[in-house]
C-alpha cells in the first residue's frame, strides 16, 4: 500500500481489528513500565503477556502474535532472552518491535543493541530522536532516557536505518515520523507535552505498535495506526485532565480510559496526519 492511500479511515480500521482480534503480545520489557504497558494493551483491546525467562521465551513467542523488546532495565539474562525470542520470532514470522531505550547512554546498552541486531533485524524500531540516531550508528548525545535530538533531526538517520534493516523506523517526538525501507514517510502531529511526564507512555507506544503489527501485515501502516491512536488519545486525555484542574497523576488514568473508549468521530476529527511523497 502506498503512503498516499493511507487515511484516517484505514488507520481506524486497524484499531477496530485490534479490538476484534485481541492479539496476544509478548513483551520482554523493563521493570519500570510493565504494569502500564500491560494496562495500555488491555485498554486498546489486546492481550499482554510479560515473560522474560530464557527457559520459556521461545515457547511463548510460538503462541504470540507479536513480540516487543524493550531494553530499559538491562541485565545479561534478559539480553539472552531477548536474543532467543527475536530469533524464534523471525523463524516463525512473528512481527517484532524493538524499543532501544537509552541506547547511546552507555557502552553496555550499545553492545546489547548490537547483539540483538546481529540476531536479526526487527520488524519495527521505535524510539526518540537520540535513540534512533544511536541505533543508526550516528553520534548522538543521550541524557538518560530522554532525547537530546528532535525527531526531525533524526529523520535522515531513520531513513538510513530503515533501508539497512529493511524495517520500519518510528521516531517519537513533538511530531512522530514513521518511515520504511521503501521510502514511505508519514508525520503525525497529535499528542501533548504532558505525555512525557508519565512514566511508561513511550514504552507503551512500542507495545501498542506490537498489537497493531499483529493484525496488520503492512508494518508501516500498523506503526502509523498505533502512533496515531496514542497521539489522539493523549491529546484528548490532556484536555480532559486540565479541564478538571488535575495534573499528570490524573493524566495516566485518562490515557488508559481514552485507549479503551476512543470513538471513530473523535479520532477522525483530531487526527493530524501528513503523508510525504
Amino acid at each position: 500500500m502506498t503512503a498516499q492511500t493511507i487515511d484516517a479511515a484505514a488507520l481506524w480500521a486497524d484499531l477496530q481489528a485490534v479490538r476484534r482480534q485481541a492479539p496476544l503480545v509478548h513483551n520482554i520489557t523493563n521493570f519500570v513500565v510493565m504494569n502500564y504497558s500491560a494496562n495500555a494493551l488491555l485498554a486498546v483491546g489486546a492481550s499482554p503477556v510479560m515473560a522474560h525467562a530464557k527457559e520459556e521465551v521461545q515457547d511463548m513467542v510460538g503462541i504470540a502474535q507479536a513480540l516487543v523488546l524493550n531494553i530499559g532495565t538491562l541485565e545479561p539474562d534478559w539480553i539472552a532472552s531477548m536474543r532467543l525470542a527475536l530469533q524464534a520470532a523471525r523463524q516463525r514470522g512473528v512481527p517484532t518491535v524493538l524499543d532501544p531505550v537509552g541506547v547511546g547512554a552507555t557502552p553496555y546498552r550499545n553492545a546489547a543493541i548490537g547483539e540483538l541486531l546481529r540476531s536479526g533485524a526487527p520488524s519495527v524500531v521505535r524510539g526518540n530522536g537520540s535513540e534512533v540516531m544511536s541505533v543508526a550508528g550516528l553520534a548522538a548525545a543521550t541524557r538518560g532516557v530522554d532525547s537530546a535530538a528532535s525527531s526531525g533531526e533524526a529523520l535522515d538517520a531513520a531513513r538510513a536505518l530503515a533501508r539497512d534493516l529493511q524495517a520500519v523506523v518510528c521516531i517519537s517526538g513533538a511530531d512522530d515520523h514513521v518511515v520504511d525501507g521503501g521510502g514511505r514517510w508519514a508525520t503525525l502531529s497529535n499528542g501533548h507535552p504532558w505525555m512525557t511526564k508519565v512514566t511508561g507512555v513511550g514504552c507503551s507506544a512500542s507495545a501498542l505498535v506490537g498489537a497493531f503489527c499483529a493484525v496488520q501485515a503492512d508494518r508501516w501502516r500498523a506503526t502509523l495506526s498505533a502512533m496515531a491512536v496514542l497521539g489522539v488519545v493523549g491529546e484528548l486525555a490532556a484536555e480532559r485532565t486540565q479541564a478538571a484542574g488535575a495534573g499528570v497523576g490524573r493524566l495516566q488514568i485518562e490515557l488508559l480510559d481514552g485507549l479503551q473508549l476512543l470513538d471513530e468521530a473523535a479520532f477522525k476529527q483530531r487526527l493530524k496526519l501528513q503523508l510525504h511523497g
